[in-house]
C-alpha cells in the first residue's frame, strides 16, 4: 500500500493544529509552552485514517516566523500539503513565506483549507476565496480546491477529507528500493529502551536488526525496534513516519539534522555544487561570498555562497553555485533545499544539489560550468563521462563511480560504461573482480608525459634499455596499485607507445645504438660468457686484460645487463642469457623425472661450482620456478 505524508502550512494562529485535531481527534501540540501560549513552536506528528483505508502520516508545522527553522525541518518529506488560511484574516506574511518554501521544495500536491468559516459571513468568505485564488496563481496550488471549514463545528470536514483521500491516491510512490535515508527530526529516550529517533523515511526500507550509520558523525548502530503510527512493526518503507530504537548511541550524540542510512552509503561534505533559483519577490540580492542559511532535510547549516558565473544574483534569476558549509552535512544529488538570508532571516531562494562531494571550484571557468550543466541534466552516460573527464587526476574504481551515481544498479552501470568504451571515450582496466576506469583524454595526456620522460632519458642514455618501471611509477603513477600499474603499462605497450623489457620501459621505436668500438666490446663480452656458461667470468678479470678502455667496457657491460643479454643474479654473479634459460629447462626436466633436485645434483648437472648452483636455485625460488622443501627443490 502507498505510504503518504500530509503536512500543514500557513500563518500563525490560522488554525492548523485545531484542524488536525478535528480531523484525527489528536492534539499535535506536545510542549508545555505550546499548551500555555496556544501556538505551535515545534513540529507535531500524528496519523490519519482515510476512507480508502490508507493511514497517512501527518506533520503539523509551526506558523510563527520565529519558528520557520522548525517548519522547514518538517516540510521536506511531505507528499500533500494542506495550506491553512483563516477566513477572518486571509493571506498573511507567513502564508506567503510558507507557500514560497513549498514551491522551492517542489511539493506538487495540495489543498487549501479556509478555516474559521463560522466567524465570517458568506460575502466575506467569497472575497477571501478570490484573494487566495489570486495568491496561488501560477503555483502548484493554482488548480487546488479551496475548501471552507469550521474545525469547532466540524463543518466542511467531510469534503476536506474526501479531497485529501483523492490526492493521496494520485501522489507518486516514494522509492523503496534504494538505500534508506532518515533525516532525524526528534530525539528522546525511554526508560528501559534507550535512545529513540524519529523522522520521515524518504527513501528505501528498514527492518529490525539492520545495521545503520549516523551521519555525519559516522556512529554505527543497530535497529532494535521500529514503530510506525504508534504500532510496532518489523519493517518500514519510504513515505512512512517512523520511530526507531537505536543501539549504542546516546541521546546527546544525535541532533536534529543528522541522517540515519546504510553504513558506508553516504559521505559527509563541507561543500556542495548546486543550482539555486531566487524568488521573484525576494527583497534582496545574493552577492558572491554572502553568508546564508541552508535548510536541507531537517538540518540548518550556515554557509558561504560562491557564485560561479557572476558577482550578483538578482530576484527571479538562477545560477550555478558552490556552497561552502560551516559544518558537515550529508546529502545526495537532486536533493532540494531552501536558502534564507543570514540576517534578516528571510526566505530568498531554493535549489537542487548537483554534486554532494565536489572539489573546490574556481569562478568563471567554462569547463566547470559545462560540467555542472551536464550533471544537472542527469543523463547517466554524460554524467559518468563528465565525471571521469573533470576528475582526470587518477584511475577510479567501479564502486567509486557507482557511489557518485547515487548507487545506480550494476547492470545499468555496465551497460553505460560499455557504450562509453565503444565510443572510445573511456578505458576500463580489469583487475580480478574489480575494475578501474579512466577517461581517454586523461590517458592521452599521461601518454604524452610518459613519452617525454622516455625521449629525454634515451637522449642522455643511448646504451640503456630504458627507464625502470619504479622510476616511471614514482614520476607519473605514484600511489597506484601494482597490478593496476602493470595493466596501464600494458595498455600503452599494446597501443605501441612503449616497449616493455624486463623491468624497463622504453619508447617503442628505441634501439640501443652501439658505436663500432662498443660493438666490438659487446661481441667479446658475450663470447667470453658463452665460453664459460656455468662458470662465468668476473668483469674485473676481463677488465684486467686491458684490451679495451675500462669505462667503455663498463658502459657496454651495464647495457648488456639492462638489455637482458646478461642476467645478473648477484653483484659478481652474471650468466649469459642462454645459460640462464637452459638452466631453467634442465631443473624443470630433472624435477619432472625425479620429483625433486638437491643442490649437489644441480651443481653436477651444470658442471659448475656450489656457489653458482646455489645462486641459480635461490633465483629460481624467487621467480617461483622452484620451491625449497628442506634440502630439496620441487616445482613451484
Amino acid at each position: 500500500m502507498k505510504n503518504v505524508i500530509i503536512g500543514t502550512a500557513g500563518h500563525i494562529d490560522h488554525g492548523k493544529t485545531t484542524l488536525i485535531k478535528a480531523l484525527t481527534g489528536r492534539d499535535t501540540d506536545r510542549l508545555k509552552e505550546e499548551k500555555e501560549r496556544g501556538i505551535s513552536i515545534d513540529l507535531g506528528f500524528t496519523y490519519f485514517d482515510l476512507p480508502s483505508g490508507r493511514r497517512a502520516g501527518i506533520i503539523d508545522v509551526p506558523g510563527h516566523e520565529k519558528f520557520i527553522k522548525n517548519m522547514l525541518a518538517g516540510i521536506g518529506g511531505i507528499d500533500v500539503v494542506v495550506l491553512v488560511i483563516a477566513a477572518d484574516e486571509g493571506v498573511m506574511p507567513q502564508t506567503k513565506e510558507h507557500l514560497n518554501i513549498l514551491k522551492l521544495l517542489q511539493v506538487k500536491k495540495g489543498i487549501i483549507a479556509l478555516t474559521k468559516k463560522d466567524l465570517v459571513d458568506s460575502e466575506w468568505l467569497e472575497m477571501i476565496s478570490e484573494q487566495v485564488q489570486q495568491e496561488v496563481e501560477a503555483t502548484f496550488l493554482e488548480e487546488a480546491k479551496i475548501i471552507p471549514v469550521s474545525s469547532v463545528k466540524a463543518d466542511g470536514l467531510k469534503e476536506l477529507i474526501a479531497e485529501i483521500d483523492r490526492l493521496t491516491e494520485v501522489v507518486e510512490q516514494k522509492d523503496t528500493t534504494s538505500n534508506f535515508r532518515l533525516p532525524v527530526d526528534r530525539i528522546f529516550t525511554i526508560a528501559g529502551f534507550g535512545t529513540i529517533v524519529t523522522g520521515t523515511l524518504i527513501s528505501g526500507s528498514i527492518k529490525e536488526g539492520d545495521k545503520v550509520e549516523l551521519y555525519p558523525m559516522g556512529l554505527e548502530s543497530r535497529i532494535r525496534s521500529i514503530q510506525v503510527h504508534e504500532k510496532n512493526v518489523k519493517e518500514a518503507y519510504a513515505g512512512q513516519r517512523v520511530a526507531i530504537n537505536v543501539a549504542n548511541i546516546k541521546v546527546e550524540e544525535i541532533h536534529r539534522g543528522d541522517v540515519l542510512s546504510k553504513p558506508g552509503s553516504m559521505e559527509p561534505t563541507m561543500m556542495i555544487d548546486a543550482k539555486i533559483e531566487m524568488l521573484k519577490d525576494a527583497p534582496m540580492t545574493i552577492d558572491n561570498r554572502d553568508r546564508l542559511r541552508l535548510y536541507h532535510g531537517t538540518s540548518e547549516i550556515m554557509c558561504r555562497v560562491v557564485l560561479l558565473d557572476r558577482e550578483e544574483l538578482m530576484p527571479g534569476e538562477s545560477a550555478f553555485v558552490q556552497l561552502r558549509l560551516e559544518e558537515q552535512m550529508t546529502c545526495r544529488k537532486a536533493d532540494r533545499f531552501v536558502i534564507r538570508f543570514y540576517s534578516p532571516m528571510i526566505t530568498i531562494a531554493g535549489g537542487t544539489i548537483i554534486d554532494p562531494n565536489p572539489p573546490k571550484r574556481k569562478r568563471f571557468k567554462e569547463d566547470v560550468l559545462e560540467e555542472l550543466s551536464v550533471k544537472e541534466k542527469g543523463d547517466p552516460e554524460e554524467v559518468i563521462e563528465q565525471f571521469l573527464l573533470s576528475n582526470s587526476d587518477r584511475f577510479y574504481e567501479k564502486k567509486e563511480i557507482i557511489k557518485q551515481m547515487e548507487n545506480m544498479e550494476t547492470d545499468s552501470f555496465h551497460h553505460i560504461t560499455g557504450t562509453l568504451k565503444e565510443k572510445g571515450l573511456i578505458v576500463e582496466f580489469k583487475q580480478g573482480e574489480e575494475s578501474y576506469f579512466a577517461h581517454s583524454k586523461y590517458l592521452k595526456i599521461l601518454g604524452g608525459q610518459l613519452e617525454q620522460i622516455l625521449v629525454q632519458f634515451h637522449s642522455k642514455n643511448p646504451l640503456k634499455a630504458g627507464v625502470s618501471k619504479e622510476e616511471i611509477k614514482s614520476k607519473l603513477f605514484e600511489g597506484i596499485k601494482p597490478r593496476l600499474y602493470d595493466l596501464v603499462l600494458g595498455y600503452y605497450a599494446e597501443s605501441n607507445h612503449i616497449r616493455l623489457e624486463n623491468q624497463y620501459v622504453a619508447k617503442s621505436d628505441f634501439q640501443v645504438a652501439f658505436t663500432d668500438n662498443q660493438s666490438k666490446i659487446k661481441a667479446i663480452l658475450i663470447s667470453k660468457f658463452r665460453e664459460n656458461m656455468y662458470n662465468p667470468p668476473k668483469l674485473s678479470d676481463i677488465l684486467a686484460e686491458g684490451k679495451f678502455d675500462k669505462n667503455q667496457m663498463q658502459i657496454v657491460y651495464n647495457a648488456l645487463v639492462d638489455m637482458g643479454y646478461l642476467v645478473r643474479l648477484e653483484e659478481d654473479i652474471v650468466f649469459v642469457k642462454e645459460a640462464y634459460e637452459q638452466a631453467i629447462q634442465l631443473v624443470k626436466e630433472h624435477i619432472k623425472q625425479k620429483g625433486s633436485i638437491q643442490l649437489g645434483e644441480f651443481r653436477d648437472l651444470l658442471g659448475t661450482s656450489r656457489k653458482y648452483a646455489m645462486a641459480l636455485l635461490d633465483n629460481f625460488d624467487q621467480q617461483k620456478i622452484t620451491k625449497r622443501v628442506e634440502d630439496k627443490r620441487i616445482l613451484y
